[in-house]
């Protein structure tokens, strides 16, 4: 009954590659488990009929039979459900979905093309909070306690007591206090500082919420003309190596000397058109950093000097010839059907 046994189990394995479907399956159960006619079941119902030495050898080596043969039908079963399923549910010769790939928003294509003109010549991303202390979004940047700026119609304050060291809290209305915060560093800095800015202003050149980017650029010996290059260099890589960079004199409380940096117009190549009328579009602030503002950051404006420049990342991205976006607001409507564009 021992080589009956071990018969089976060869005969078992040899029939179990044979199988193909479930018909088959339920077959080779019937032929070695089945309760009437069962091969192993036979075997199982004659152990009475054997002395107690062999009943107990020879049970042993069938309900090991049985284990095997139950484990083995169970994973046919598994198996032979699985290729049942896909026969169903998949035709592999039915063409794949392509699926629609996304893209960066505009104005992270602007953020990321803005950093890496920047970094070409030396200049380091830095990244400030959005939540800003008076001292570094004003006092520090020499603005008098009733500069218009500091009205609450035009900046967002934040109605938190006691008042701190620094003042009150405020959301960063522009990203030159990023400026305050990086001359807090030892020089020499070059510095480009992109963040959110927050401002009481909507229309169709505004939003409540935008970004800009703020240069800075400190050491011994800075002039004007570090400046101008800086300017044409960023220009030309940015907008177009026909357009050219004018600065005009300015106020800002933050520099001095101060401009205004102008961008030639893309569509008449600075002759003049219905769009820019004088052939130049007003791109942002720039100038030499007031010595005021150095003092406050704990340099000696005897010693150092540098420049500064910042303007917004939308404004700037939408003075890119072509564009002709006509209200700064769609940028962040989420409409589907403008993001798709670009």
């Amino acid at each position: 009954m021992k080589e009956k046994i071990l018969q089976l189990k060869a005969q078992f394995s040899q029939d179990a590659t044979a199988i193909k479907d479930q018909a088959d399956l339920v077959a080779l159960e019937i032929k070695y488990l089945g309760r009437k006619a069962g091969a192993l079941t036979d075997i199982l119902r004659r152990l009475k009929d054997l002395d107690a030495t062999s009943r107990q050898e020879i049970g042993q080596l069938a309900n090991q039979l049985k284990t095997e043969i139950e484990q083995k039908l169970s994973a046919l079963k598994i198996s032979l459900s699985g290729q049942a399923g896909e026969r169903q549910l998949i035709d592999v010769t039915t063409p794949g979905l392509d699926f629609p790939n996304g893209h960066l928003h505009l104005v992270t294509q602007a953020i990321r093309e803005i950093t890496d003109i920047f970094q070409r010549i030396g200049f380091y991303r830095v990244r400030y909070p959005e939540v800003e202390w008076d001292w570094y979004a004003f006092e520090s940047l020499n603005m008098p306690p009733d500069h218009p700026a500091r009205d609450e119609w035009e900046t967002f304050f934040i109605d938190l007591k006691p008042v701190g060291l620094k003042g009150q809290r405020i959301l960063t209305p522009h990203s030159t206090s990023g400026t305050a915060r990086e001359l807090e560093n030892q020089p020499p800095l070059r510095s480009i500082n992109i963040t959110k800015c927050y401002r009481r202003q909507i229309d169709v050149s505004h939003a409540p919420m935008f970004h800009q980017f703020d240069g800075l650029l400190v050491d011994t010996n800075v002039t004007i003309a570090n400046l101008k290059g800086v300017l044409d260099y960023f220009v030309k890589e940015f907008f177009g190596p026909n357009r050219r960079a004018r600065i005009r004199p300015f106020h800002f409380q933050f520099t001095e000397p101060s401009f205004e940096v102008d961008v030639s117009c893309g569509l008449c190549d600075g002759q003049g058109c219905k769009m820019c009328k004088a052939g130049w579009h007003e791109l942002g602030g720039s100038g030499m950093v007031h010595p005021s503002v150095l003092k406050a950051g704990g340099l000696d404006p005897k010693k150092y000097s540098g420049f500064a420049f910042g303007w917004g990342v939308e404004r700037a991205y939408l003075m890119k010839a072509g564009l002709q976006i006509p209200d700064i607001r769609i940028l962040y409507q989420s409409d589907l059907r403008f993001l798709n564009q670009f």
